[in-house]
């Protein structure tokens, strides 16, 4: 008796009472169905087309996440409140006749926001990047409009990060070349203000020619010498040939003592003007700064162009397989399903309550 008594108090009076409530009290709620993803669109360059490695289309998986919390978010919640008055469309129904399903307006932000996890089902298939909405309101129409706020609003935020990551990347780009600029036009105003002040176009080609003249000096040099020393042997001494002899090898001499100091080659008092071994370093380093900056230069454009161009070719858009559905009968609450569950419930509480029970009789 006992045990009949507890199934129907545990069992047979919460289905009665649940029975009751979802067949008399519970307001018929109607579903409207929206699916989309995250697609990112690349066109690649007429090479990479002809190669046939360009991915046309695809889905971008971080991007999506990023809109899975954002459809969880109080900042859409809030925005779609300020748009359609989601307070007034779930509170149709009386919240004294259905204080389960129906919304008490007006409440707070934060009650909206836990209204809106009971009224928005959102479903993510993060292999396929596919996100399934069911939203429901007690009116086809608000199911539907709320269903297309969502759509809207996701759209709106994806738009603004794709801008966001077109700036970023173009900005990015030309501060670098920005700085280029302003680097390889530092290098080129320190070139000319060493020609202006040295009046050398090139320094690499002065030394050039005077290489040239200080070997043909030594070759002359060099004639000199035999020509003195055969002079030496054929002759007698203090012939007035060996005399001129010896003067030319030191006129020549002195010349190219002379060419080497001016070259950085030989000694020299300090306050002589600089030797061209002073200019050719002073000058190839401006060079190798101004080759330098021209590279930069040249890799920061093309790095601009290619962050331009990139920026045009992708595109980051939502692309809807389910547009927002309009509801032609109501599928919710689903009052069996609901029924048969809270029935399989209390039948599995009532079951667990009569083994302890007679488990503890059995041990007394």
């Amino acid at each position: 008796m006992l045990l009949l008594a507890s199934f129907v108090a545990m069992v047979l009076l919460p289905m009665g009472i649940s029975a009751g409530y979802l067949w008399t009290r519970a307001v018929d709620q109607y579903a409207s169905y929206v699916g989309f993803s995250v697609r990112t669109e690349e066109i690649g360059s007429a090479i990479e087309l002809l190669g046939g490695v360009t991915e046309l289309s695809g889905s971008s998986s971080s991007d999506t996440d990023i809109l899975y919390k954002f459809l969880q978010g109080q900042e859409l919640v809030a925005n779609i409140d300020a748009e359609l008055d989601l307070r007034e469309m779930w509170s149709r129904a009386d919240p004294a006749v259905d204080p389960i399903f129906a919304y008490e307006a007006p409440g707070t932000i934060e009650d909206l926001v836990a209204h809106w996890e009971r009224k928005v089902a959102i479903y993510y298939d993060s292999g396929s990047g596919l996100l399934d909405l069911r939203v429901l309101a007690f009116a086809p129409r608000d199911a539907q409009a709320i269903a297309e706020a969502i759509f809207d609003k996701s759209s709106a935020m994806i738009n603004e990060l794709s801008t966001l990551a077109r700036e970023d990347a173009i900005r990015y780009a030309r501060d670098e070349l920005d700085q280029a600029v302003v680097r390889l036009r530092e290098a080129r105003v320190a070139l000319n203000a060493f020609r202006n002040r040295t009046q050398i176009v090139d320094p690499t080609i002065d030394t050039q020619s005077q290489m040239g003249l200080l070997t043909n000096l030594e070759a002359q040099l060099a004639d000199a010498l035999i020509e003195v020393d055969l002079l030496r042997e054929t002759t007698r001494p203090g012939d007035p040939r060996i005399t001129q002899g010896e003067l030319r090898v030191e006129v020549i001499e002195r010349r190219i003592d002379e060419e080497r100091r001016k070259m950085g080659l030989g000694g020299g008092s300090s306050d002589e003007r600089s030797v061209f071994a002073d200019l050719v370093g002073e000058y190839e380093t401006l060079a190798v700064d101004l080759e330098f900056a021209q590279q930069s230069y040249v890799a920061a454009l093309a790095a601009f162009d290619a962050a331009r161009n990139e920026a045009r070719r992708q595109s980051r858009y939502l692309a809807a397989h389910i547009r927002p559905t309009l509801a032609e009968r109501a599928e919710y609450p689903e009052r069996g399903f609901l029924l048969g569950l809270i029935t399989l419930f209390s039948f599995l509480a009532w079951s667990i309550t009569a083994l302890v029970a007679y488990s503890l009789r059995d041990r007394r």
